[in-house]
């Protein structure tokens, strides 16, 4: 089974919704149940009074597993709910929850903020309308073991002080600081120490910080893009407690977009994983270059053109034990006048690139129902392994929900969220559940699907409001265990 992170799956932009403490939801996405997937015996929300603390372990390999006790945990944002002056802004906090031999359970869970991850203060006159002082975005997170000792790290790319200047280029400087995992949660209210980064990239900073390992050499890497415009970062581990990187590369080219990077094995063992460039999009299905990397030597400076799309998914779609990468189109348009179409070899499609280089192969993904489409379309794609046959599949998001295509095999995978939230209807178009990622959180060998729900239009057109969080019995219609995150918590 190809294992799989589920912290960029699942980092989303800020709106707003309650910060958390963990409650239970029905599988039918109506009726609640116990945190556990099971019915309660009233029907009602089982909702934990309190969060119990994390087991603690002895450490394992696994960057996703934030405890050490060798099972992969949930890493997902949660929201405060700001007053009624827009300039407040929105607060966001990084949610962990823990897995265990029985699957994730959402009474063992933290809530990480700025402060509790020790990140310095951001800047002292921030915008109008920015978050709080104690906000941290999950799309800023990432989690791995810097130091080699065992236990994850959080890596948090953060802005701090005011503008800075370098030549054409004005920015607040944006860099990653480490906050030292250890046994139980990360160390709450420590400092977190500042990644050294190279001499050319150091004055602005980076940004699409990444994590991987490159080079194949079992120690976790970081890549991100210098705000500079000089190049491509990547950080070789391992790190030292100060932040020093074993080596530093910085021969890829700068691109204007985002970066990917293929997932890091959780066993420990050596796997060389590459790294993609998703150019700049402004709802237009842009192209990618993929970075192939090489056990021992690392990222290949010679990248690969690959067609437009601004969904993709590392895996291995045909099972000859390398490693491929999906690309393909979201459902996103441009919706400036005369912009709202796309190629016929790029809408409505995707192409898996094998790894072992040979002819990409394209597949036509579900269409939209009559009258559902929108110009934001309904989302990306995942790699998930459910059956764990060793050949991952790729789950696409509908308007409908979601398909796992596997080869030749086409499976829908739905849930349902109610038909009245917060005081008001929900339109029936706007019910489906979107997925979110995928991992195996009980050690059995076939990955859980993740699926999430969220109130509003705004969760119709953007995915953005995840409120209830499926954790699927793979492609079924049951559920390992299902949560909501409803209950406002100042802190």
């Amino acid at each position: 089974m190809a294992p799989r992170s589920t912290l960029h799956a699942l980092a989303v932009g800020a709106l707003c919704l309650a910060l958390a403490a963990l409650t239970g939801c029905g599988s039918d996405g109506g009726e609640p149940s116990s945190s556990k997937g099971g019915t309660s015996a009233a029907g009602q929300p089982s909702a934990p009074t309190e969060s119990r603390a994390p087991s603690r372990g002895k450490g394992s390999k696994d960057p996703d597993d934030l405890n050490g006790d060798g099972h992969r945990d949930l890493v997902l944002p949660l929201f405060t709910q700001p007053g009624q002056d827009p300039a407040e802004g929105t607060d966001e906090r990084v949610g962990v929850v823990y897995g265990s031999a029985k699957g994730l359970d959402p009474a063992t869970r933290t809530v990480l903020g700025r402060r509790d991850l020790g990140l310095p203060g951001p800047p002292a006159n921030p915008p109008v309308g920015a978050a709080g002082r104690d906000s941290v975005a999950t799309k800023d997170v990432v989690t791995a073991d810097l130091d080699g000792d065992g236990f994850a790290d959080v890596v948090t790319t953060a802005a701090t002080g005011e503008p800075v200047g370098d030549g054409h280029i004005s920015a607040a400087r944006s860099a990653p600081y480490v906050t030292w995992g250890g046994s139980g949660d990360p160390a709450k209210g420590a400092g977190a120490i500042p990644v050294r980064l190279p001499e050319s990239a150091s004055k602005l900073g980076v940004t699409s910080v990444v994590r991987g390992d490159f080079d194949g050499d079992g120690h976790h890497d970081l890549a991100g893009l210098a705000q500079n415009q000089s190049s491509t970062v990547v950080l070789y581990g391992p790190f030292t407690r100060s932040g020093e990187p074993k080596r530093t590369d910085t021969s890829l080219p700068f691109t204007d977009g985002d970066l990917a990077a293929d997932e890091i094995d959780p066993s420990g063992k050596g796997r060389a994983t590459s790294l993609l460039v998703h150019g700049i999009s402004d709802g237009e299905q842009s192209p990618s270059t993929l970075y192939p990397a090489s056990r021992g030597t690392g990222l290949s400076a010679e990248g690969r053109k690959l067609r437009g799309g601004n969904a993709h998914a590392f895996g291995d779609f045909d099972r000859d034990g390398q490693r491929d990468v999906a690309v393909g189109d979201d459902g996103s348009r441009n919706d400036e006048p005369g912009e709202g179409t796309e190629p016929a070899d790029v809408d409505g499609k995707l192409t898996v690139y094998p790894g072992s280089g040979g002819a990409p192969v394209t597949h036509r993904l579900p269409e939209a129902p009559k009258g559902a489409s929108t110009p934001y379309g309904p989302g990306g794609f995942t790699a998930a392994d459910p059956d764990g046959d060793g050949r991952d599949g790729i789950l696409v998001a509908t308007y409908e929900g979601a398909t796992l295509i596997d080869g030749d095999e086409r499976t829908p995978v739905t849930r349902r969220g109610p038909a009245k939230a917060d005081g008001e209807k929900t339109p029936e178009k706007w019910r489906h559940a979107r997925p979110a990622g995928a991992a195996d959180f009980d050690g059995d060998g076939k990955d859980e699907l993740i699926l999430n729900w969220g109130s509003g239009t705004y969760f119709g057109l953007y995915g953005e409001q995840p409120t209830r969080w499926w954790i699927t019995d793979g492609t079924t219609s049951r559920d390992k265990t299902s949560f909501t995150t409803t209950e406002f918590v100042r802190r």
